[in-house]
């Protein structure tokens, strides 16, 4: 099993040492049925469909919760990181929108799982009601955790599956995690708050993971 890797250049600041902190959860990730069967290209396709539906459901609330942080950024600079980390979430709808048209998936008509439930209301609530740092540390795990994934897994091997290991392997979209680690950096209020609040963000995205294997409507 493979342990995540220290995050260089800024080892000692807190998102380190809360992905550091949280090395269990994400080898669990990493080990989890969805996850290797995506990454060998074995994964049945109408799981995917349902997991990428659910994903798009997630991504539109985790736009609105950049919204809700950028509407309170502290400062000009705050302001527009948040800007383009929203810029981000439209590049993986509009990735997830090419996956539906190809699938024909009904990206409409999604009914949320609980799990995706479950982890769109801790995002909103905790954007809508949490300083900045925390709604950080609660965000940040998602983007971290994905451009985690995307450098280990195997664009050839994952088969059907490349586009999406690509797209999180991405030096952009590692750039955008570390822009967000950034934020949770410089607006620390709470650590421990924030260190509960990434933690629970980590579970949740297990969660997701597992709902795609078991899905419970």
């Amino acid at each position: 099993m493979i342990d995540p890797e220290p995050l260089t250049g800024h080892d000692s600041a807190l998102s380190a040492r809360l992905w550091s902190a949280n090395a269990d959860l994400a080898a669990q990730a990493l080990a989890h049925p969805f996850v290797t069967a995506l990454g060998d290209g074995s994964l049945p396709r109408r799981a995917f469909a349902a997991f990428i539906a659910q994903d798009a459901f997630f991504l539109e609330s985790f736009a609105r919760s950049y919204a809700f942080a950028l509407t309170r950024s502290p400062d000009t600079a705050s302001l527009m990181t948040f800007a383009d980390l929203l810029a981000g979430v439209k590049h993986e709808l509009d990735l997830h929108a090419t996956y539906a048209a190809r699938w024909e998936v009904d990206m409409g008509g999604v009914t949320p799982w609980p799990a995706t439930l479950a982890y769109t209301e801790f995002l909103l609530a905790t954007a809508a009601t949490a300083d900045i740092g925390t709604v950080c540390a609660a965000m940040a795990p998602c983007m971290r955790l994905y451009a985690w994934l995307g450098s280990l897994l195997d664009p050839a091997a994952a088969g059907p599956y490349g586009e999406w290991v690509l797209t999180y392997a991405d030096p952009a979209f590692e750039a955008l995690a570390r822009r967000l680690e950034g934020l949770v950096d410089e607006w620390t209020a709470d650590e421990g708050r924030e260190a509960r609040t990434y933690r629970r963000a980590m579970a949740l995205e297990l969660g997701l993971f597992e709902a795609a294997v078991h899905p419970v409507s």
